[in-house]
């Protein structure tokens, strides 16, 4: 019953708002017919004008209501038909002024019927493309709504994968070193409970701050490093920042540099050699990395079931979370792997 009030209430609202809109309109709209027809010389013009705004009016809701029975059918509006609604009024305005230059001497009724046309026209038409013009406007917004609460959906699945991938990666290197350094475990399991702490607790946003991603990212190498030990040769360059307004998407970086530290480790060199480095430069962050591999080792995501999880995930968000805004280049040479990524700031 509530339902019903207020579908009532609403409507009763809605004929109020367009009843003060014709009356508003109303006014300009009556002196421009009266000026038009006594440039044209018609007889009695004040109450032709009144009665030519009534039937404007008339025409416009009369176009909006075949508009709403002939949109009805339609998934979506095309833009020609609002551009041919628009051409029409054009045409049809224009032609009411090269008319009263070149009327037909001695037909009149032709002459009348050239004038109500075009103004009829112009009137139904204009109602018609009003009324299509919002739908079409509504409905757009409708796509974009959907479509942006597919992007946010897809993108917290994505973020709910990037943990277990990290996890599952981690768990697998330290049951290698149980068996051969035993030792190296307990430390690592303090390292790793920081690690995941961050990454299922605080890079819980869409963006965070990057000190904070900065930080995360260093307590990985420091994890990475206990495991790896003096094979490990190991270059950085990252800036300190120490603002909290610069941005970025959590655990995006990180899976390059699990990837470099996944892959060096099987290189045949004595030593593992892995370079990153990191800058605010402008309006941009710039992320570069290169670590050795094997001529064998393929760092490429269809490669191998699992390898390469987390490079799919991570171009997939770029495109949702930066999309024309980011510059990703990835280089896979004989004994190196090299990204290099440029992201807007945030």
């Amino acid at each position: 019953m509530s339902s019903i009030f207020n579908n009532n209430n609403k409507e009763a609202t809605l004929v109020g708002i367009y009843v003060v809109l014709t009356a508003a309109a109303s006014v300009p709209v009556f002196f421009g017919i009266d000026a038009y027809l006594n440039m044209i010389g018609a007889a009695h013009d004040e109450a032709v004008a009144t009665a030519a705004t009534l039937v404007l009016f008339g025409c416009i809701y009369i176009g909006r209501h075949l508009a709403t029975i002939w949109s009805a059918r339609q998934r979506e509006i095309p833009k020609n038909v609002l551009n041919g609604l628009a051409a029409t009024i054009a045409v049809c305005f224009v032609w009411l002024f090269v008319h009263a230059d070149l009327q037909f001497q001695g037909f009149p009724g032709i002459n009348l019927l050239f004038y109500w046309i075009p103004f009829l026209t112009i009137g139904m038409c204009t109602g018609a493309l009003i009324k299509l013009f919002r739908m079409s406007t509504r409905k757009e917004l409708e796509a974009a709504k959907t479509q942006a609460a597919q992007s946010q959906s897809e993108l917290h699945m994505l973020q709910s994968q990037l943990s277990p991938h990290f996890l599952f990666n981690t768990l697998n290197n330290m049951y290698g070193l149980s068996i051969t350094q035993h030792e190296k475990i307990p430390p690592l399991i303090l390292k790793l409970s920081d690690l995941l702490r961050y990454s299922v607790y605080e890079a819980t946003e869409t963006y965070v701050p990057l000190r904070d991603e900065l930080a995360y990212i260093l307590n990985y190498i420091d994890f990475e490093q206990l495991r790896i030990g003096d094979r490990l040769e190991l270059k950085m360059d990252i800036e300190s920042i120490a603002s909290s307004d610069i941005r970025i998407a959590p655990m995006l970086l990180i899976v390059f540099i699990e990837n470099a530290f996944k892959h060096s480790k099987n290189t045949a060199e004595p030593k593992v050699f892995i370079e990153i480095r990191l800058k605010v430069w402008g309006n941009s962050i710039l992320f570069y990395l290169k670590n050795s591999h094997s001529g064998a080792d393929i760092n490429e995501p269809t490669v191998e079931k699992h390898s390469g999880f987390g490079l799919a995930n991570v171009r997939k968000r770029l495109q949702l979370l930066y999309p024309n805004q980011n510059d990703l280049v990835i280089e896979n040479g004989e004994k190196h792997y090299t990204v290099n990524l440029r992201l807007n700031l945030r």
